[in-house]
């Protein structure tokens, strides 16, 4: 690793042609990937990745360029080059004091490097073993396993010089059962910011017959009426709603451009008044959780929505710099070979007083939506379709008949402002999202609840 004077030098070089900002993003990441498919391990992968990436804005624009070398003499021509395409701008500072390491504000167990590489191959043989017996339906099975140790150091032409490390583990299993020629899926996964004593807690046979029974259960069932009727969210259906429906189109880029339907709505009412919404990669162990972003800027909590009403965007530092505002701490980015852009970390409808026995009760007749599966959203207008892949029928106030093949069509904004119940519970879904060719692993919340009107797509 390079000393605090060699990377000033690299900064220095860096806006020697001018800029208002530099930094430098160090990273090394050690990789276990495996898959279990067909009854045997296909892949085993572990490895080693580095690399470094150097970046300038000027004009409110980014230059960007990686190596995947950490000597001195290679980065410095790599800033010089990037000094090349900049004329005018402002020189940088030196680095303020010693390295600063964020240390973990919660402990990880048993950190994944120091697993026998047999004994992650057992879980996944466990895993299979136990959906392929689950029921005689189930055809396929396809378990997955991966966990990251990522040590980072960020530095940059205002003087911070900080360190840290982040751990990863995600487990994932995907079951097809089939009745003739009717095939329906099942999958469920759990992971975090956490080591191997996440299976300590959920156990592989656990995740394998929860995805086994959900594809089991939709196997005989048959599709919903069509039409607009009420929908209850379960806490457990994962955070697919706040995500797609509403979380893209908060990132400050995306709101900056136009290509949200949030863009210039701070301070209005773009949802119910029992909606608040936050984002916060603070939270023990989640999956999107850091403790500082890939800009070096300390993770906050931040409240996007406040009782219906946008009181903000998430922000990284250029973005930041076009709206006069400071980070929060939002600047995420796949590797050293991507340049940083607002990403979510964590985001979640927050509790509200309802219970989800009373909004069950409630309601009379319409869908009731366990787990959701993928959709798609256009951030412009905030329309969307997002699939059923648990689904009930409403009766008479209680869960009914299970469902398959439904969807749910609507609009962000007008969905989110009919929202008339929500529940003091709460559920997180895991992931990893995509935006601009880039894939960081995030996780969403939501407490349940309930839409009195939106489409939902059946027979």
């Amino acid at each position: 690793m390079l000393q605090g004077d060699e990377i000033f030098k690299i900064l220095k070089k860096a806006l020697s042609r001018g800029g208002e900002f530099a930094d430098i993003f160090f990273e090394r990441r050690s990789l276990t990937s495996i898959i279990c498919e067909e009854d045997r391990i296909e892949k085993v992968f572990t490895g080693i990745d580095q690399g470094v990436g150097i970046r300038v804005i000027f004009d409110q624009r980014t230059i960007y360029a990686y190596s995947n070398e950490f000597n001195f003499k290679t980065l410095l021509g790599l800033a010089q080059s990037l000094s090349e395409a900049v004329k005018e701008g402002i020189k940088a500072k030196g680095i303020n004091g010693e390295r600063k390491n964020l240390a973990p504000s919660f402990r990880i167990q048993i950190p994944p490097g120091g697993v026998d590489l047999n004994k992650k191959v057992a879980l996944l043989k466990r895993a299979n073993s136990a959906a392929k017996s689950f029921d005689k339906s189930i055809r396929q099975v396809k378990v997955n396993y991966g966990d990251r140790f990522q040590e980072i150091t960020v530095a940059n032409s205002e003087g911070l010089l900080r360190e840290g490390n982040r751990t990863g583990t995600i487990f994932t299993v995907l079951v097809v059962a089939a009745d003739g020629e009717i095939l329906q899926t099942g999958y469920e996964s759990i992971g975090g910011f956490t080591g191997f004593e996440l299976f300590d807690e959920t156990s592989p046979e656990k995740v394998a017959k929860l995805a086994s029974s959900r594809a089991v259960k939709t196997l005989k069932a048959n599709p919903p009426p069509g039409g607009v009727m009420p929908v209850v969210l379960s806490s457990e259906a994962g955070g697919t709603m706040v995500h797609e429906a509403i979380g893209h189109g908060l990132e400050a880029d995306l709101a900056q451009q136009g290509l949200s339907v949030y863009s210039n709505r701070q301070g209005e009412l773009i949802a119910s008044p029992l909606i608040s919404i936050a984002d916060d990669p603070t939270l023990p162990f989640r999956r999107g959780s850091y403790f500082f972003d890939d800009e070096g800027t300390v993770s906050q909590r931040t409240l996007l929505v406040d009782k219906g009403v946008l009181v903000n965007y998430l922000y990284d530092r250029l973005t930041a710099m076009k709206d006069g505002k400071l980070s929060t701490g939002n600047g995420r980015r796949e590797s050293y070979r991507h340049k940083p852009i607002p990403r979510m970390s964590n985001t979640l409808i927050l509790p509200g007083g309802d219970s989800p026995e009373d909004i069950l009760k409630a309601t009379n007749a319409g869908l009731y939506v366990k787990k959701m599966g993928g959709g798609e959203v256009n951030t412009v207008n905030g329309d969307f379709v997002f699939e059923v892949t648990e689904g009930y029928l409403i009766e008479g106030g209680q869960i009914g008949e299970p469902v398959r093949g439904a969807t749910l069509t609507g609009n962000g904004p007008d969905v989110l402002k009919k929202i008339d119940m929500v529940g003091n519970d709460l559920g997180f879904g895991i992931g990893t999202c995509g935006k601009d060719a880039q894939g960081v692993p995030v996780s969403d919340a939501q407490p349940t609840l309930r839409i009195p009107e939106i489409i939902v797509g059946g027979r």
